[in-house]
């Protein structure tokens, strides 16, 4: 039988650090479980290329933690409260969320031009269609979120009603920071992920998009992106109604991108001929197959959300598609999906594939 996923939903309300304790306290068992799971992946994962120790990233991620305390405290007071909450190590479980930036320094902080090794098939695909283009004229974006595939099980909506700033609501892993979300400003954020040497202890991927959940508009929040002392490469997106703009974003370099010449779209590897030249890993077929055919089904006029779904639902390549199935055996799935209308301040996803999941919505109100 195809397994449906429903996406549970959490409310958050107070100060950074209540928020986060409420948020570990009600998940706490789910957390643990989240934190053991990601710790057994990373020592596979160290494992398989021969290097690095679990040691050396619970160091590198103590470091981390530190500048991102001092690049965004609310952001660490409320990861502080969910490892209080939960009962966990706060720098494990500052490891365990940016597990992704925190293997790439351990790994990948040397020189580019060491030998690089085969890529792993991880990878989200992000879609960003401006207003010139829809049915409506307001712009569409959205992601996939793929990753290992018992993430699935860790899955939550959270709507966050912080004192002080926006509100927003998102999903991501429990235990976790914003992964892709919406602010009552209709900023909305997410990412896919790069892999480039020159990594260093540094912010968070997960610390730097909760941060720019928070922003007024698209362009404060990719600022504060750019400016930002980041540890690993990733793309990041950003959205209002105004403006729909991409960072693909090494440790040391951004390269910005926008929709004003059309709908941009992004899979897992590296553009930009400075940001190739330190790749990280050899990209897998996937993020190639991945990225054409969401080129072809992109290039059109009067796209709607229901088109933006079909995107994300697609399964014309099969386990090399944007719609990837646990079954598909390649250790990777997709774990969610997100479709915005940053105009309308609303945002929907599902847990799971997008033609798998209960898809569930959220609307701002003034």
């Amino acid at each position: 039988m195809t397994p449906r996923y429903s996406l549970e939903q959490i409310t958050l309300s107070g100060t950074p650090r209540a928020m986060g304790q409420a948020h570990g306290e009600a998940l706490r068992d789910r957390i643990q479980a989240f934190v053991d799971v990601r710790f057994a992946a990373v020592a596979q994962y160290v494992a398989d290329r021969g290097q690095g120790s679990i040691d050396g990233l619970l160091a590198i991620a103590a470091e981390s933690r530190r500048i991102s305390a001092a690049w965004h405290p609310e952001g660490v007071a409320e990861a502080d409260g969910i490892a209080e909450g939960a009962g966990v190590d706060p720098v494990r479980l500052y490891a365990a969320t940016n597990m992704t930036d925190m293997r790439d320094v351990l790994l990948l902080a040397g020189d580019p031009q060491a030998q690089t090794p085969p890529g792993d098939a991880e990878g989200c695909s992000s879609v960003m269609i401006p207003g010139a283009r829809t049915a409506t004229g307001h712009a569409l974006v959205g992601q996939t979120w793929d990753l290992n595939p018992t993430d699935v099980d860790f899955i939550v909506g959270f709507h966050r009603k912080p004192a002080e700033g926006p509100e927003t609501w998102g999903i991501t892993c429990v235990g976790c920071l914003t992964l892709v979300a919406m602010n009552s400003h209709g900023v909305t954020v997410g990412t896919t992920n790069i892999k480039t040497w020159g990594a260093r202890p540094g912010v968070g991927y997960l610390n730097l998009l909760h941060r720019a959940a928070h922003a007024p508009d698209a362009e404060t929040a990719a600022r504060w992106i750019t400016d930002a002392p980041r540890a690993g490469a990733h793309t990041y997106w950003l959205a209002d109604a105004a403006a729909q703009i991409e960072l693909e974003a090494a440790p040391t370099r951004v390269v910005r991108r926008d929709t004003a010449n059309g709908p941009v779209w992004r899979t897992n590897h590296c553009i930009d001929p400075q940001i190739l030249a330190m790749q990280g890993e050899e990209p897998t077929p996937s993020t190639y197959h991945r990225f054409a055919r969401i080129g072809a089904l992109v290039d059109r006029q009067g796209f709607d959300e229901q088109a933006l779904y079909s995107v994300f639902a697609d399964r014309a390549d099969g386990h090399l598609s944007v719609n990837r199935y646990h079954e598909d055996d390649q250790g990777t799935a997709t774990n969610g999906v997100v479709i915005a209308v940053p105009a309308e301040r609303r945002i929907r996803a599902c847990r799971g594939p997008a033609d798998r999941g209960e898809w569930v919505e959220h609307r701002f109100t003034r």
